[in-house]
């Protein structure tokens, strides 16, 4: 199991379009993708899962991935979320 701390650092934080394009990243892996934030658990391949999370710009996430292809999705997740998920500023 891998596990990392990751701030969201895009100005509009975790919002619906960003949380989909998390959600359709993580549903690419075979692995069990969990994201947590403060008290709350999220499944990353529930989109509903992930908006309830509301985190905005500085919070800090903590993404848990378990499975055989582990390390690729931890990488993929991070580089989403560290490239403003593919948005304009």
């Amino acid at each position: 199991m891998l596990e990392q701390e990751i701030e969201i650092i895009n100005k509009l934080g975790l919002h619906a379009r960003a949380a989909a394009k998390l959600v359709n990243t993580a549903s690419h892996y075979a692995s069990r993708i969990e994201i947590e934030y403060k008290t709350q658990r999220a499944d990353a391949k529930s989109i509903m899962s992930v908006l309830i999370l509301a985190a905005a710009q500085g919070s800090q996430l903590t993404i848990r991935v378990d499975g055989v292809d582990e390390a690729q999705a931890m990488e993929a997740l991070t580089g989403l979320i560290n490239n403003l998920f593919d948005e304009d500023e």
